[in-house]
């Protein structure tokens, strides 16, 4: 338990700092799942219309710290490789 009233400040930060995270993680989890989806369902143009929603998602989590820039190239270099293969 944080005794100072630094550390209760400290606390506080780090917990708004910890919900504020979760959620961009969860609403970038999200739109790659929706991605995902649409790729197993085979449909073209739904995929390409929520990877091109994702793609930002994916950049903003990468900007704000919560996933490394690697992760996010991985993510939409195998998405883009999924929806060519659907193309075909």
């Amino acid at each position: 338990m944080a005794n100072s009233a630094q550390a209760r400040k400290r606390a506080r930060q780090s917990d708004t700092r910890r919900r504020h995270n979760a959620s961009q993680r969860s609403a970038m989890r999200t739109s790659l799942k929706k991605t995902i989806s649409a790729i197993a369902s085979g449909d073209y143009e739904k995929s390409i219309n929520t990877y091109e929603q994702a793609v930002p998602a994916l950049d903003k989590a990468v900007k704000q710290g919560i996933i490394g820039k690697n992760k996010a190239a991985r993510h939409k270099s195998r998405l883009n490789a999924q929806i060519k293969a659907l193309k075909e």
